[in-house]
């Protein structure tokens, strides 16, 4: 046996695995030796548009759109030092706004420790409200048939900065990008369109894939009815330090990116395993269950049909307790019953989109947790919860035989496997 060390909450989780297990993470990539001058020079020369600072005139409103608690962006970098390339504009002329979507507000020391307390104090902080119709605005339709709702304060914006990371994403391709503004500053019932049964459902929605993606398209067109001036990107290795930075047009720029991360961060494999342990990447990623699906879908591109998956995701703020995510779970008894209920057209409940990606999960293996969670409560989501991953396993070999397959991904969905196409 061999000892793997699991991206679990802020400590990290040390587990036992068979010594032909495959190990699948993301290749080592060093970090910027300088990523704040990085930044500063990808802003000052960026990808298909001209200087930030030649762009942004002094009397300009300016929105900062950044992403939230549950993203790793490190934006207690990136903001302060978009407001140094911005000192020509008063202070009172830019606003920050949280881009949730549909989840939770965060808390004055939650948007202190994404920001620094600097910024907290000195700049206006929005927390964008998806239920609020007094914060939107209508923008138009898209091609989909939604109606398009976003955050008015962005829309009014005169100069408007969306910013992000780029990693692989289960269904949207990747993250970034126009991703940044739909869901981030979406209505709810826009995101509701842009999440549905059939957006989801897609077999062109998933990792790594933005070509004849529908929901992305959906997402681009959406983002374009008020579309930001300057995109900043960043991408991060394992320990969460940036590793190259994509400024500029926000398709054009965002494309480099995606390039990029897709050459770093995922991985083909010749077969589908018995078994796949995965993570959520530790924290801010692993925070809650609903967050902790991707993970989940992460390690199911490689897990063969009647496998089992194992997930060390520390769920610290539960579920979490806010959104509709817990009380879909409870409205059918079985994943396949969940996945007839969200594809029936007359079915519209918004979280809907993460319980579908679950239920599909589960239709093809048995899943266990390891969490935080009291086990009532992982039994309710229809995983199985445990309290010892090296216990797990040594069950499951025993069940799948001597020549039980193993797959780790230490780093959940920071790697995206997936298996080879027969030639």
């Amino acid at each position: 046996m061999k000892k793997i060390n699991l991206a679990y909450g802020k400590t990290g989780l040390d587990i036992l695995v068979p010594e032909n297990a495959t190990i699948i993470e993301p290749r080592p990539v060093p970090p910027l030796a300088d990523d704040k001058e990085a930044v500063l020079k990808a802003l000052r020369n960026p990808i298909g548009t001209p200087p930030l600072k030649e762009m942004v005139k002094t009397e300009d409103t300016v929105a900062i759109v950044i992403s939230d608690i549950t993203r790793p962006t490190p934006n207690y970098k990136l903001v302060p030092w978009l407001l140094e390339e911005l000192q020509h504009v008063p202070l009172a002329n830019i606003v920050i706004i949280n881009g949730l979507g549909s989840h939770r507000a965060n808390t004055r020391d939650e948007l202190i420790q994404m920001l620094g307390e600097n910024i907290v104090d000195t700049v206006k902080i929005i927390n964008h409200d998806a239920f609020n119709d007094q914060e939107l605005l209508h923008v138009g339709r898209n091609t989909y048939g939604s109606e398009v709702y976003l955050n008015k304060t962005y829309v009014e914006a005169s100069f408007k900065i969306v910013t992000g990371f780029i990693e692989p994403h289960f269904f949207a391709g990747f993250s970034g990008g126009t991703k940044g503004i739909c869901p981030a500053v979406a209505g709810i019932s826009t995101i509701q369109d842009f999440h549905n049964a059939v957006m989801i459902g897609h077999p062109n929605s998933t990792w790594g894939r933005m070509e004849d993606n529908i929901l992305r398209d959906a997402c681009t067109q959406n983002c374009f009815m008020a579309k930001p001036d300057f995109m900043l990107n960043v991408t991060l290795n394992g320990q969460k330090e940036i590793t190259n930075v994509f400024a500029g047009e926000v398709i054009e720029a965002h494309r480099l990116g995606c390039e990029y991360v897709k050459a770093h961060a995922m991985e083909a494999v010749d077969h589908p395993y018995d078994i796949v342990i995965t993570t959520n990447s530790g924290y801010p990623l692993d925070q809650n269950l609903y967050q902790t699906v991707k993970g989940l879908s992460a390690a199911s591109q490689i897990v063969r049909p009647g496998g089992s998956i194992i997930s060390a995701s520390e769920c610290s703020d539960g579920l979490p307790n806010h959104g509709n995510y817990a009380k879909i779970l409870q409205m059918r008894k079985t994943p396949q019953e969940l996945l007839d209920m969200i594809n029936d057209p007359s079915f519209r409940v918004f979280d809907q989109w993460q319980v579908q990606v679950q239920a599909m999960v589960l239709s093809k293996a048995d899943c266990y947790l390891y969490s935080m969670l009291e086990k009532e409560t992982v039994r309710k989501a229809m995983l199985q919860p445990i309290d010892n991953i090296d216990e797990t396993v040594q069950q499951l070999l025993e069940k799948y035989g001597p020549q039980t397959t193993i797959a780790v991904l230490p780093l959940g969905p920071l790697t995206i496997p997936y298996v080879k196409k027969p030639q």
